[in-house]
Parts: structure tokens; C-alpha cells; sequence
């Protein structure tokens, strides 16, 4: 999977990434509503299960790079998820933190939401993330997705589950 936004190129994850991604993933303020920050191997095997994604599905997160400098300033895209028991596809995004509050990641976001309705066949694109999560699912609402439901897990307590159908991103778009 490959897009392109007026400020950003999401291309597929390589190793070459490692460097920038670990320096988001091992930051602990990024990673705060998550169990840990994540060490040097569990971002190789982040890598590699998305490399492993955009093979067997045709995407994945995928590096997020700014076209100005070119530098991978986080990830985003899809991979299929356990959300409340059922396998979906979540929209799901990371950016360093001192590029914050810039937009970047909603940017990323609308573009893969985009490419996903125009082509795959699913019927809905989710977001779920621990219900702390403000950044995250402030995000997911600037996307168009709606609340759709709050559930009890061990791993955030509470999930918040964001949505949107097809029919609503046709709607927003012919809008």
C-alpha cells in the first residue's frame, strides 16, 4: 500500500525504519496507554509482522515519512484486529511526539480510510484504542468515525470502539 497527501507518503515498512520508529515506540510518553514502551526487539517484530501484513493482505501500518525532509515521522494503515471478539480492520496510527498537534496523523488517517473504501470491499473501517486515550480517539472522530461502543478488556480496562460504514464515508463524500 502506497499513498500520498499533500505532506506525506505512506509507503510500505523496511528495516531501514527501525531507527525512527524505535525512537517513537521506546518513548515512554508515546506509549503511555499501552502496557510498556516497546524494546528493540519488539519493534523489529513490529516491522516484520507488517511487512508480513502488507504480504499476505495487500497492507499494513505502513511508514508514515514527511515529504519535505523524507524522514518516518511514525506509522499508520490497517491491520486486522481482535475488536470485542470479532476480526476487524482498524485504522491505526503513531507519530513522534514533538510533531504533535499538527494534523499529521488525521492526515494519514482520512488518506488510508480513503484508500480502504476505494480498494477493498470492506463495509466498515474501525479505531479502538483504551478509553484514556484522547489523542487517539480524537483522531478517529476528526476521521468521521462515530463512538460505537465502550467493553471491558484486561489490557486497557475499558476500549473504546470507533466506526464508520461505507455508507457514511459516501455520504460525507457526495456531502
Amino acid at each position: 500500500m502506497k499513498i500520498e497527501t499533500e505532506r506525506l507518503l505512506l509507503r510500505p515498512m523496511e528495516q531501514k525504519d527501525f531507527d525512527a520508529l524505535y525512537a517513537i515506540f521506546s518513548d515512554a510518553e508515546t506509549m503511555r496507554h499501552y502496557p510498556h514502551p516497546f524494546d528493540e526487539k519488539k519493534v523489529h517484530s513490529w516491522i516484520n509482522w507488517n511487512i508480513e501484513n502488507e504480504r499476505v493482505f495487500g497492507f499494513g501500518l505502513c511508514a508514515v515519512v514527511l515529504k519535505e525532509t523524507g524522514e518516518v515521522i511514525g506509522d499508520c494503515g490497517c491491520t486486522m484486529q481482535m475488536i470485542h471478539d470479532t476480526i476487524k480492520p482498524e485504522i491505526g496510527y503513531h507519530i513522534r511526539k514533538d510533531l504533535w498537534r499538527k494534523g499529521f496523523a488525521t492526515e494519514a488517517a482520512r488518506a488510508v480510510k480513503d484508500f480502504l473504501f476505494e480498494n477493498t470491499t470492506f463495509n466498515a473501517l474501525y479505531t479502538y484504542c483504551k478509553y484514556t486515550n484522547v489523542p487517539s480517539y480524537s483522531v478517529a472522530v476528526k476521521n468521521g468515525m462515530k463512538h460505537i461502543e465502550d467493553y471491558p478488556e484486561e489490557k486497557n480496562e475499558v476500549t473504546s470502539v470507533y466506526a464508520i460504514t461505507r455508507e457514511e464515508w459516501k455520504a460525507r463524500a457526495n456531502g
